[in-house]
């Protein structure tokens, strides 16, 4: 018996089809965890600096994305809104945005005031109280609040309604306040009676996620050019004299 490989144009065309597929999207897998890692090494450095004073001048940079801040001034207690589907662990819950008017100034910042789980009724939005008055706030600055899936189109962006996503220029367009185009996410201060959670997740989060789909995709490639392969051998006879 002796096995002789058999050449079929078309099972390698779509062998070469299926591991170039493989290996490109493995490279997209590497490349998320690589720009993950490199948020994770910039935030890592930029929370040892010392927080810095927000005034209306400074303008939405990466370079100033997860910088401690400081800013003084006072909430607009009449615009909350509830970002739904930010879970926290198990549990599922709400981010609280809340616009922060800046003392001395007519602009205000948007800030993310912490995590609220939700009420085991489930229409019933979570309770939570807001400072009269000026306050000194602290937190971290980030250029976006996370986005999540959205189906269809969500309510109508309006005082204590519950959205998937925000932006500080959508909540300008219907609120009239001139807003930042970043937004807070605020870590000080936090009272006895404050129940906000304020573990904010990590950008770095899925970093081995990603390693984990790119090492399978490079696996079917390797994968679909060995089965051409194997599957191209075919046994057959050899006659002796």
């Amino acid at each position: 018996m002796r096995f002789a490989f058999r050449f079929r144009p078309v099972a390698l065309i779509a062998a070469l089809i299926v591991a170039l597929i493989g290996i490109l999207l493995g490279n997209w897998q590497q490349d998320r965890a690589a720009y993950k890692t490199g948020l994770q090494v910039r935030q890592l450095v930029r929370a040892a600096e010392p927080p810095f004073t927000l005034s209306p001048t400074i303008a939405a940079s990466p370079d100033l994305e997860f910088r401690r801040v400081r800013v003084h001034g006072e909430f607009v207690a009449g615009w909350p809104v509830l970002l739904a589907n930010r879970p926290r662990g198990s549990q599922s819950g709400f981010y609280l945005a809340m616009p922060f008017k800046i003392a001395g100034a007519d602009e205000h910042v948007l800030v993310l005031r912490g995590w609220l789980p939700r009420q085991a009724e489930f229409d019933k939005l979570p309770t939570f109280a807001t400072p009269a008055g000026p306050v000194t706030l602290e937190g971290r600055l980030v250029l976006s609040a996370g986005k999540v899936m959205e189906l269809g189109d969500g309510p109508p962006l309006a005082p204590g309604a519950a959205v998937q996503n925000l932006t500080p220029q959508a909540l300008a367009q219907a609120s009239g306040l001139r807003l930042l185009p970043f937004l807070v996410q605020q870590t000080l201060p936090a009272t006895p009676a404050d129940l906000m959670a304020r573990d904010w997740p990590l950008p770095e989060a899925g970093i081995d996620k990603h390693r984990g789909y790119a090492f399978q995709w490079y696996a079917l490639a390797a994968l679909a050019l060995l089965f051409y392969v194997m599957t191209g051998f075919r046994r057959g006879s050899r006659t002796t004299r």
